[in-house]
C-alpha cells in the first residue's frame, strides 16, 4: 500500500504541472501532505485523484488542482501569516502550513473544526490554529495577515476580510451573483483605500454562509455533496418528455428515424452506463442488426481483448468449428462478454453470414482492448508455429522476458518503474517490426490471419507499454489504453477498406467525447473524443442512461460478480431529469443546438458511470462526474429501470460450455 501511495503521489505531481502549477513550493507541498490521512476508509483510493471528495457536514475536500491553484494564487513567503475560511478536513490548512509560518483556519461546522484540529495536531502542523466561527468576519485578534484564502463562494468578498489584510496581502476568494455562478478572483489590497481585482477563471464552491456572505436560510444555497449548475428540473423534464422518441420495446421501437439521423456516418459508436445491464446490450444488438442490414457496416468492435474477441470471429463466420485450447472471456470480468445477451447477438450474426460466398465478405466481430497479454502472446507464437518455425524460436525468446510476470502483469510494471528490473520494451517492440517487416509475405499466405497475428504482436507490445505506465498516473493509463483501442479500431477499418464502416461497442466513458466532461479538464481523451478529431461527422456517438434496477458488477476487481442494486439517481444529475420526465424508455436527439432542449441541457451536470465494479456506499464519489450531455453525446437513449444482464459461467451458477461459444 506504501509503495502503491507513493506510485499515485508521483503521478498527482506530475498531473498539478500538466495543469499548470508551476510554484515549485506549492508542488513540494501537495507531494509532502499526506492527502489519504484527510479522507474517508471507503475513500482512500480517491485520494490522489484530481477530485473533490465529500465529508461530513455536507462538504467536500476539495479538488487537488484547486487547492494547488489558490494556495499559487497567494504569492506566499515563509515567514507569512495566513488565514483560512472554511477548514473542512484541514487538508488545504496543511498545505498552506508547509509554506507559511502561521496558519489560522475557521470552520463554521464545529464537528469538522474538532476533527480537523485533531488530525493536524496527529501530523505535527503545530503552525496551525483551528477555530470555529463565522468565517466572513475573519479573525481580527491574530491580524493582519499576507495571505487570505476562502473555500467557499460568496455573493462578495467580505469588507472585514479585505480590511484584515496587509498592504500588498492577497485575498483569493470565490465569488458570484448566486451560488451557480462563480468567479475566482484575487483581490490585492494596494493601500488603506485601494484594492486591486484579478480574475482567475469559473470555479464552483459550496455556498459561503454568515454574517458577510449568503444567510443560511436562503432556499438555494443548501450544501451539497457536488455543485453543478442546473435548471429547474420541471420544465426540463417537462422539455425531454415532449422531444424525446419513445421506446415501447426493444423489438418493435421504429428505428428508422435513427437511421436517418446516423445517416452516412462511418463509426457509429454504442455505449453503455454499467457493464451489466441487459437493456444496453439488447438496444445495442438491435441498433447494430439494422446498421448491418441496411447500412451495410462490416464489423462489430468491441470493449474486449482481442483473442477473445477472435474467437466470437470464427464462430460467426464459421472460419474454424473447433474450440481454441484456451477458454474464451475466462479473464475478470467474464460476465461483461459471456452473458446471454451477448450470445443471442453472436448467434444471430452467425446466421446472419451465412448469405455470402465467402467468410471474408461476413461481417466481423473484433475486440479493441488491451490486457490479453499473455494470450496474445501465445496467439502470436502459434501462427508463427504455421508459417515460419524459426521465427516462432525467436518470438519465444524475445517474449520470455514477460513469462516471470504472468499470473500478474502489474506487478510487471511496478517492478520495471522502480528500476530493479531492466523492463522488456526492446523486445516486443522487435518482434512488432520483424512481423511488420515480412507482411507482405504472410498477409500474401492468408490476409484474415496476419491480421490476428499483427494486432496481438502490437496489442503485446502496448500491453507492456500500459503496465508500466499504470502508475504513473490514472491519466496516463487511461490515455495509452483509448488510444490503443482507436488505433485498433483504425487499423480494423484500413484492412476492410476505404468504403468499410464500423459499429463499436463500449461504455459511454469511452465513446462519449471527453472533451465534453470532466476528464477533459484532467487531460484524458478516450475513442469517442479522437473518433470526433479524426472521422468528424463521420462518427455518431450514442450514450445510454438508466435511473434504478439491477446490474452485474463486483465489489473490487477481481471480486465475484453480484447482483447489486442500483440506487435512484442523484437529485442534480441528467438521469433525474430523464427520470421525471416519466417516460420509461426513449431516444433523446442531441444534435440540433439550436433546439430548446438540447440548450437547456448543455450547462454541466452530474452523470453517472457504473463499469465492472459499483459501490453503492460511495456512489457520489465513485461513479458521478460533471458533463454536457449535448457535447457528449449526439443522441442519447433511457431505460429508466433496468435489469443485470443474464451472465454465463461459474459466477451465475449456471455452467457455461467451456468452449463458448463453439459448444453451443
Amino acid at each position: 500500500m506504501e509503495k502503491l501511495v507513493q506510485y499515485n503521489k508521483e503521478a498527482f505531481i506530475r498531473m498539478l504541472r500538466r495543469q499548470g502549477i508551476r510554484d515549485e513550493s506549492v508542488l513540494k507541498a501537495m507531494a509532502t501532505v499526506p492527502r489519504e490521512k484527510f479522507v474517508g476508509i471507503n475513500l482512500l483510493e480517491f485520494a490522489y485523484d484530481d477530485s473533490p471528495l465529500p465529508i461530513e457536514e455536507g462538504q467536500t475536500i476539495s479538488q487537488p488542482y484547486i487547492v494547488a491553484l489558490m494556495t499559487g494564487a497567494l504569492m506566499l513567503k515563509p515567514g507569512d501569516r495566513v488565514l483560512e475560511v472554511g477548514t473542512g478536513s484541514g487538508y488545504a490548512a496543511a498545505v498552506l502550513a508547509e509554506i507559511a509560518a502561521e496558519v489560522y483556519t475557521i470552520e463554521r461546522h464545529q464537528s469538522l473544526a474538532h476533527q480537523a484540529s485533531v488530525r493536524l495536531k496527529e501530523l505535527k502542523y503545530n503552525n496551525v490554529h483551528v477555530l470555529c466561527g463565522d468565517g466572513t468576519l475573519g479573525w481580527p485578534e491574530n491580524a493582519p495577515y499576507d495571505g487570505i484564502v476562502v473555500a467557499a463562494g460568496g455573493p462578495e468578498a467580505p469588507r472585514s476580510l479585505i480590511e484584515q489584510l496587509t498592504v500588498g496581502g492577497r485575498l483569493v476568494i470565490p465569488i458570484g451573483p448566486s451560488t451557480r455562478e462563480q468567479t475566482l478572483l484575487r483581490i490585492t489590497r494596494i493601500n488603506n483605500n485601494e484594492v486591486e481585482f484579478e480574475e482567475l477563471g469559473a470555479v464552483r464552491f459550496v455556498p459561503l454562509i454568515g454574517e458577510e456572505g449568503w444567510r443560511e436560510i436562503e432556499e438555494e444555497i443548501k450544501p451539497k455533496l457536488k455543485t453543478v449548475s442546473i435548471a429547474k428540473p420541471a420544465p426540463l423534464s417537462d422539455l425531454i418528455e415532449k422531444s424525446a422518441i419513445h421506446i415501447p420495446s426493444i423489438d418493435t421501437v421504429d428505428l428508422s428515424g435513427l437511421m436517418k439521423r446516423i445517416g452516412d456516418a462511418r463509426v457509429v459508436l454504442l455505449g453503455e452506463a454499467t457493464h451489466g445491464t441487459a437493456e444496453f446490450y439488447d438496444m445495442r444488438a438491435r441498433i447494430t442488426k439494422e446498421l448491418i442490414q441496411h447500412k451495410g457496416f462490416r464489423f462489430v468492435a468491441v470493449e474486449a481483448d482481442w483473442p477473445d474477441a477472435a474467437q466470437i470471429d470464427h464462430f460467426v463466420r464459421e472460419t474454424r468449428m473447433e474450440p481454441t485450447e484456451e477458454p474464451t472471456f475466462a479473464r475478470f470480468p467474464t460476465w461483461m462478454w459471456a452473458n446471454m445477451q451477448v450470445l443471442e447477438f453472436v448467434k444471430w450474426l452467425r446466421n446472419y453470414n451465412k448469405q455470402f460466398s465467402s467468410p471474408d465478405k461476413a461481417v466481423g466481430f473484433f475486440g479493441l482492448d488491451l490486457y490479453s497479454l499473455y494470450s496474445s502472446i501465445n496467439s502470436v507464437i502459434n501462427y508463427l508455429e504455421e508459417v515460419d518455425p524459426e521465427l516462432a524460436a525467436i518470438a519465444r525468446k524475445r517474449y520470455g522476458c514477460l513469462t516471470p510476470w504472468e499470473a500478474d502483469p502489474a506487478t510487471y510494471g511496478a517492478v520495471a518503474l522502480t528500476g530493479k528490473h531492466k523492463g522488456c520494451e526492446q523486445e516486443v517492440v522487435e518482434m512488432l517490426n520483424t512481423l511488420m517487416r515480412k507482411r507482405l509475405d504472410y498477409a500474401a499466405q492468408d490476409g484474415r490471419r496476419f491480421l490476428d497475428a499483427l494486432s496481438n504482436a502490437r496489442l503485446v507490445k502496448n500491453a507492456e507499454q500500459y503496465y508500466r505506465i499504470m502508475y504513473e498516473g490514472s491519466s496516463e493509463s487511461w490515455n495509452f489504453r483509448d488510444q490503443h483501442m482507436f488505433d485498433t479500431l483504425k487499423n480494423l477499418l484500413d484492412f476492410h477498406g476505404p468504403g468499410s464502416r464500423a459499429v463499436v461497442w463500449e461504455h459511454n466513458s469511452h465513446i462519449g467525447d471527453a472533451a465534453a466532461t470532466e476528464m477533459g479538464a484532467r487531460g484524458e481523451i478516450n475513442v469517442g473524443n479522437l473518433c470526433r478529431k479524426h472521422f468528424g461527422d463521420d462518427a455518431y456517438l450514442i450514450g445510454f442512461g438508466t435511473h434504478h434496477g439491477t446490474v452485474a458488477a463486483a465489489s473490487d476487481w477481481g471480486a465475484p460478480m453480484e447482483i447489486k442494486i442500483v440506487r435512484p439517481s442523484h437529485p442534480e444529475s441528467y438521469e433525474r431529469l430523464c427520470h421525471d420526465s416519466g417516460l420509461n424508455a426513449f431516444m433523446l436527439p442531441l444534435v440540433d443546438q439550436k433546439q430548446r432542449v438540447v440548450k437547456e441541457l448543455l450547462r454541466p451536470r452530474l452523470e453517472r458511470a457504473i463499469g465492472v465494479i459499483y459501490r453503492p456506499e460511495t456512489e457520489v464519489a465513485s461513479h458521478y462526474f460533471n458533463a454536457s450531455l449535448p457535447l457528449q453525446f449526439n443522441e442519447y437513449i433511457w431505460f429508466d429501470e433496468t435489469r443485470a444482464v443474464d451472465a454465463l459461467g461459474p459466477e451465475a451458477g449456471i455452467g457455461m460450455p467451456e468452449t463458448f461459444p463453439f459448444g453451443l
